[in-house]
């Protein structure tokens, strides 16, 4: 019997929902490589949200790119990376790159997802743009490979759903 080819994980949601903090442990827990998503952002854009901007699609197209690219160069060995895959026109980017990849939609409430946004410090993502992403949002579709969790959860236990989760996906 062959193993099954490490996953490739996508962590998404609107900002402060625990992507990043997520993302590193469940890669860690897997033993496969994270990305931070955030990385991927061309310069422009990262100006245009730190001055309370929010990305256009065609905005995100190249970022969307390069974390394609990047799922991509993960085929067999796996990998997590944090992305925020607002709509489903983005995580069908990313999936024409990835097939096999799962969706983690981490959720939370708007006062949550607003009372972290507003303790982080080093990020240029500012609060005043959590509206036009919980706007954007597109809930993962029933034909999506995916799972949505709570992400009020201690991240131990989301990373423990996710692995369970996974190990069904491979039996």
């Amino acid at each position: 019997m062959t193993e099954a080819p490490a996953p490739r994980v996508v962590v998404m949601g609107v900002s402060g929902s625990g992507k990043s903090t997520v993302g590193d442990r469940l890669a860690h827990a897997l033993r496969v490589v994270f990305a931070e998503g955030d990385d991927f952002h061309p310069p422009a854009n990262v100006a245009k949200m730190t001055a309370g901007e929010p990305l256009t699609d065609a905005d995100r197209a190249p970022w969307l790119d390069r974390i394609a690219a990047w799922l991509a160069e993960q085929s067999g060995r796996g990998g997590v990376v944090s992305c925020s895959a607002l709509k489903r026109g983005y995580r069908d980017r990313l999936r024409t790159a990835a097939p096999d990849v799962l969706f983690l939609h981490l959720t939370a409430t708007r006062e949550e997802l607003a009372r972290r946004m507003s303790t982080r410090r080093d990020h240029f993502m500012p609060p005043s743009l959590l509206d036009s992403q919980l706007a954007a949002l597109e809930p993962l579709g029933a034909d999506e490979r995916g799972i949505v969790v709570d992400a009020t959860r201690a991240p131990a236990d989301l990373v423990r759903e996710t692995i369970a989760v996974l190990d069904s996906c491979r039996s």
